[in-house]
């Protein structure tokens, strides 16, 4: 059954960008030699917990999880419900969260990257960039929007992480091969970085892959959603037993 499972088709992404059936098996196989390789070279140790994390949300708005929005958006459901699944969990443990989305901003001017994708948003379609509703976000868990890929590059969530005392950064949402990677990569000289491997995804199933074993490698440690929930279940108990 594990082995099963390990060559099913993601439960999220877009059809159209899933890899063919008879080459997921081979893929991933390669993918898991690739990670043997680099654990010989001493790549890929592990970067474990720490003592106070915090969890960001990326870009898990309407724009990437509604399949409805053009060419962002695809079904993410899977990794939604992931996402609300450790925020319970954060919740429980009153750990700082925080979520992002895009500073749409139709005043800007272009750069050259809009060359590469184009954001076609029409007048009163803001709304798109507006947080799931899944995710019930609370008062007092923070919204950072942030005009670039990675969620350090021109805000201040390095200083605001550094003042709580955070040394693990839970990293979730979407996509994997574009925010989250960014993200990590920012993160990874500063603190702990964790990431739940179901909490992570995006529209095509090959980057995913391939931008997930880099981030293991290099990154962060990815591991078993149920591992970090046993993780922020410890906070939870040190609040009850005050």
């Amino acid at each position: 059954m594990a082995n099963k499972r390990k060559t099913e088709a993601p439960r999220f992404g877009s059809a159209d960008l899933r890899l063919p059936d008879e080459l997921r098996a081979p893929l991933k196989a390669h993918l898991e030699a690739l990670r043997e390789g680099y654990r010989k070279r001493n790549w890929g140790g592990r970067v474990g917990f720490g003592k106070r994390p915090a969890m960001i949300v990326i870009d898990l708005a309407l724009w990437w999880t509604d399949p409805r929005s053009q060419s962002q958006g695809s079904d993410v459901d899977s990794v939604v419900e992931a996402a609300c699944r450790l925020l319970k969990a954060a919740r429980a443990a009153r750990i700082p969260i925080i979520f992002t989305t895009w500073d749409w901003d139709p005043a800007m001017p272009p750069s050259p990257h809009d060359r590469k994708l184009k954001f076609e948003v029409k007048p009163g379609e803001e709304r798109w960039f507006e947080l799931d509703p899944r995710l019930k976000r609370r008062p007092g868990e923070r919204i950072l929007t942030k005009r670039y890929a990675s969620a350090f590059k021109g805000t201040n969530l390095h200083d605001t992480l550094a003042g709580l005392g955070v040394d693990t950064l839970i990293v979730t949402g979407v996509s994997t091969s574009h925010c989250v990677y960014a993200t990590c990569r920012d993160a990874t000289d500063s603190f702990r970085v964790i990431v739940p491997r179901e909490a992570v995804g995006e529209r095509c199933e090959i980057m995913h892959e391939v931008n997930l074993l880099d981030i293991d490698i290099d990154l962060a440690d990815v591991v078993p959603l149920v591992e970090v929930e046993r993780y922020l279940g410890r906070f939870r108990r040190k609040q009850a037993s005050r």
